[in-house]
């Protein structure tokens, strides 16, 4: 899918971030959008910067039966999808003894559960295309385990093992699935997230966005960037920002032990 003119995509977690990058620079690229969020005012201050009108839907990706709809709404009014960025997610930083189980259930039913529900909605529609692109946000916190970060870590290893094996089980078709790992995005996932307790004992929520912030040196306009190119060139696993490929050999070299080592290296705010 090297051009992207003309195509239709449809991407979850639309109003900020990532999602709102890669927006932008698919409506620069011409490209027919289909923009979900539960957040309808960012998507209607989004429209606004857009060069066409795209659907948009407010969506709560954790409900089956919405996204269900919101897959039929995008066919009646486009036709048809040629590619699905499955974007949204949410945090929660706390130690797994003190997690409530809504908490879990919360952060699992976005992260992964919106994954699924959107991939098996759309897939029948991508499969008919000549060709087609699933695109995965994990993390790579979907590499490597960190205190507190329990509940996020077990979404996003999740969504890894699903998209690893929708890789395999659709070889042969036109549908190319590619798994993002970001690390250190700016974004506002750690100032919108349930906040708790982080890695560094911090228990105040503005000290725990500070200490994100610190690590963030990635712009989300750069990150949409390196998706759309994964996209265009068919990589199947691509890691994105500063510190994901150390990261990636930290934990395949260091299995039991890349923990230690991470957080003598990890900055934190000052």
């Amino acid at each position: 899918m090297r051009n992207l003119h003309g195509k239709t995509f449809v991407i979850t977690g639309a109003a900020s971030g990532i999602g709102r990058a890669l927006a932008s620079q698919l409506d620069q690229a011409g490209a027919r959008l289909a923009l979900a969020d539960i957040n309808l005012a960012g998507l209607h201050a989004l429209q606004a910067e857009l060069s066409r009108p795209a659907v948009l839907c407010s969506l709560d990706v954790a409900d089956r039966a919405q996204i269900e709809n919101f897959r039929n709404q995008v066919i009646q009014e486009l036709g048809n999808v040629d590619g699905l960025i499955n974007n949204a997610g949410v945090a929660v930083s706390q130690a797994i003894e003190d997690l409530s189980y809504e908490d879990f259930e919360w952060i699992m039913g976005i992260n992964f559960w919106g994954a699924v529900y959107g991939t098996k909605a759309f897939l029948p529609h991508l499969k008919s295309r000549p060709e087609a692109s699933i695109v995965n946000v994990s993390s790579v916190f979907g590499l490597i385990a960190v205190p507190t970060q329990g509940a996020y870590n077990a979404t996003k290893f999740a969504l890894r093992g699903f998209t690893e094996a929708l890789q395999w089980e659709l070889v042969g078709s036109g549908v190319r699935v590619t798994g993002i790992y970001p690390c250190g995005i700016r974004t506002n996932v750690a100032k919108a997230s349930r906040f708790y307790v982080d890695p560094t004992g911090a228990t105040d929520a503005s000290r725990g966005a500070a200490n994100f912030e610190a690590v963030a040196s990635m712009s989300a306009e750069a990150c949409a960037a390196r998706i759309l190119q994964a996209i265009q060139r068919k990589e199947k696993r691509v890691l994105v920002g500063k510190g994901s490929t150390l990261i990636d050999r930290l934990q395949r070299l260091l299995p039991n032990h890349y923990w230690p080592v991470l957080q003598r290296l990890t900055p934190t705010a000052s």
